[in-house]
């Protein structure tokens, strides 16, 4: 399982929100890179960066922070929110994001969406699943959709998917532990079948259908086993990190031990 480190944005510095409301802002460090810099040192290879401004104004403007730390790090990093447009989607791979994730698009635009999809590859492009009691959320979470999450998932999964990061807002930024019961709900309908040849002969088997990534609510060292044995593909982690309950020494451990 990945280890994710979020970066959330908001006006260059580095913040974090409760529930994505934009009036809970609490600024960790004025220095963006100095904070991923430090997660490399760490030996994490995964960032995820995320444009607050962006997701509020609906277009990217945070890039420079992203080519800030892509330049200057090995970190590979996922990138969302504002990405709205074909011209917001270069911006964010010139600028050095691996992947770019995309939510309330996915949901308002889904031509746009399969576009990017087809154009750039299911490596690149992550749907950005995030709910409120299961029901898809959008526009830096402060719309709720109709949408059911699983439903919404599967819907991409049949077109191309194959990264899911999947937020339970409720719990984001709360410290009070991730959803484990949703991913696996999530994971346990989107498992597909393949046909193996083994020892005994030729079998149907299993297999995970997403790569899950798990946000939101990571509090303590001890759930990251418990999402691994779930099956989720990787977690992000944001507050618990900068309010010092997960250390970069911990995550550290955890790598080696994988």
């Amino acid at each position: 399982m990945r280890i994710i480190p979020a970066i959330d944005i908001i006006e260059g510095k580095c913040v974090r929100l409760s529930k994505g409301d934009y009036n809970t802002k609490k600024i960790y460090n004025e220095n963006p890179l100095e904070v991923a810099k430090e997660f490399e040192a760490h030996g994490i290879q995964y960032l995820h960066l995320v444009d607050l401004d962006g997701a509020k104004s609906k277009h990217i403007i945070n890039h420079k922070v992203l080519y800030q730390i892509a330049s200057k790090t090995n970190l590979e990093i996922d990138f969302g929110g504002g990405l709205k447009t074909d011209e917001d989607l270069k911006i964010a791979f010139d600028n050095g994001a691996k992947q770019v994730t995309g939510g309330s698009i996915a949901v308002k635009e889904q031509s746009t969406f399969l576009d990017w999809l087809e154009k750039y590859g299911a490596e690149k492009i992550i749907l950005g699943a995030d709910a409120q009691n299961e029901k898809i959320a959008v526009s830096g979470w402060q719309e709720e959709s109709n949408m059911d999450l699983v439903p919404f998932i599967k819907s991409y999964q049949q077109k191309g998917i194959k990264y899911v990061i999947c937020t339970d807002i409720g719990k984001d930024g709360m410290l009070e532990g991730p959803s484990f019961d949703l991913y696996k709900k999530i994971l346990s309908h989107t498992k597909q079948t393949e046909t193996r040849v083994t020892m005994s002969g030729v079998e149907d088997i299993e297999v995970p259908g997403i790569h899950l990534i798990a946000s939101g609510g990571v509090s303590q060292f001890e759930e990251l086993p418990k999402l691994r044995e779930i099956g989720c593909e990787g977690v992000i982690i944001g507050k618990a990190l900068y309010e010092n309950r997960i250390s970069l020494k911990q995550l550290e451990s955890f790598n080696i031990q994988v």
